[in-house]
């Protein structure tokens, strides 16, 4: 039994059986730029018994891995949307971005469209939209950006907060300079998913409570919400008075139905000979800006290394974001001398992945790009499945929370860039590096943005 099997009901409707478990209905009702499904995503069982199944993005290079302009395609097609839809603006590189996105080696150069006559505060949800979210923001010439965070920090209150109930990792958290969000703008939230909209509604309640306006947006790739769902968002705008502008790449419905309670497929390992990898450290030049802030990991241990000001964790301008460019140029420049093999692995970390994207579309051919998550999904090595592969560990910077990587087939990578924000120890590497001995890839290359103090 083949562990995802598709069937096409007709044009807009299709059904997925999950690993014999989960039967999964989609009926499509908007894909104006007409992007077939099997280029935005594929399936999964999920392990979380909120949500039983997963739509593993085949473009935001998080569970899967991507061209890195693929990613940064997406968001612009995502920005072109939002500007035509609810500013009634135009695009006129939409057609070609459209057709450079459905190449299998797309090429991108990003510049801003959208004017500075709209000078909102862009919000990207950790972890798995920070990337999309920031790549958004690239596209308007003057705009404020900022990521939610799990990140806790010390002596530092969030001004936004709210929860997700559907994640693992449910408390959100936005720190930024209260004049970024103390005014009348519009606010533009950008997550991968809408799949009831709670966050998006759980946010807006938290911010207009403090912080309200008149105009809110919600941006994402697919949106599977049910009539239900949309009258929620009805509700919420009559009862705070807002209007809330919903913008999707895709949007339909979404039946589930569970055919078996426990999915018998055990997590597959991958049944290779163990390679041991040649490591190499390497500190980028003292490129970016110290964001001197601690953290405090799961188990209360403080960690004083400096976060980067301009990942948008602590709010930046277009301004701010223009001068960043350079950096990234300079960064993937003095790393694409270090590259020593033709097929080449550039892996972000959690919620450090808009940097590592956009230095990885920088550094030639032969690059795919993806990131570390958070999400536990059911491994199960078949073709067509959306986690063929998968490495287990403790996250590196705080070994109390489980940390997870798919889809790296054995013997596919010469080579690895493994991106860090900040400077790790050699023994809080040793779990993931253990991993990826199963992997095959004969050099990983540390890559850390900023040192440890003292």
């Amino acid at each position: 039994m083949k562990s995802i099997q598709t069937s096409i009901l007709s044009n807009e409707e299709y059904s997925f059986n999950i690993l014999d478990s989960i039967k999964v209905e989609v009926s499509v009702e908007k894909n104006d730029f007409h992007i077939p499904l099997d280029t935005l995503f594929k399936m999964a069982a999920r392990i979380n018994k909120k949500r039983s199944f997963l739509f593993v993005s085949k473009v935001l290079g998080k569970h899967l891995p991507i061209h890195p302009n693929r990613g940064l395609l997406t968001s612009a097609l995502l920005a072109a949307k939002y500007y035509e839809e609810v500013k009634g603006g135009r695009c006129k590189l939409k057609k070609e971005w459209l057709d450079t996105f459905l190449k299998s080696e797309p090429s991108f150069t990003g510049s801003a469209f959208i004017p500075k006559t709209f000078d909102p505060l862009i919000i990207g949800f950790a972890e798995t939209a920070t990337a999309l979210g920031h790549a958004f923001f690239d596209c308007f010439e003057g705009a404020g950006y900022v990521h939610t965070t799990r990140e806790v920090l010390r002596g530092q209150s969030p001004v936004i907060s709210f929860e997700e109930e559907h994640s693992h990792a449910t408390s959100h958290n936005c720190y930024l300079p209260l004049e970024m969000v103390a005014n009348d703008k519009d606010i533009i939230l950008v997550d991968d998913e809408l799949t009831t909209g709670k966050t998006a509604l759980n946010i807006i309640r938290s911010i207009h409570s403090r912080f309200p306006r008149k105009e809110y947006s919600v941006v994402s790739i697919l949106d599977w919400r049910s009539e239900e769902d949309k009258l929620e968002f009805k509700k919420l705008e009559y009862l705070l008075g807002i209007t809330i502008h919903v913008v999707s790449l895709l949007a339909g419905k979404v039946q589930v139905e569970i055919q078996n309670e426990k999915i018998k497929q055990r997590n597959e390992d991958y049944h290779c000979q163990i390679k041991k990898a040649q490591i190499e450290r390497i500190y980028l030049p003292s490129l970016f800006e110290e964001a001197e802030i601690s953290s405090i990991s799961t188990n209360g241990s403080e960690n004083n290394t400096p976060f980067l000001y301009e990942t948008g964790r602590f709010g930046i301008s277009s301004d701010v974001n223009w001068q960043t460019k350079d950096k990234i140029l300079e960064a993937a420049s003095f790393l694409t001398r270090k590259r020593s093999g033709k097929n080449t692995l550039c892996l972000g970390t959690g919620e450090f992945m808009y940097l590592p994207m956009k230095i990885a579309a920088e550094m030639g051919q032969g690059i795919s790009y993806q990131s570390t998550t958070r999400s536990p999904i059911f491994v199960k090595n078949e073709t067509g499945y959306g986690a063929e592969y998968g490495l287990a560990f403790s996250n590196p910077e705080d070994p109390d929370i489980a940390h997870f990587v798919y889809n790296i087939p054995p013997g596919c990578y010469e080579e690895l860039f493994l991106f860090f924000e900040r400077e790790l120890e050699n023994e809080q590497l040793f779990p993931l590096l253990t991993e990826l001995e199963k992997t095959q890839i004969e050099s990983i290359k540390l890559v850390y943005f900023m040192r440890k103090k003292g």
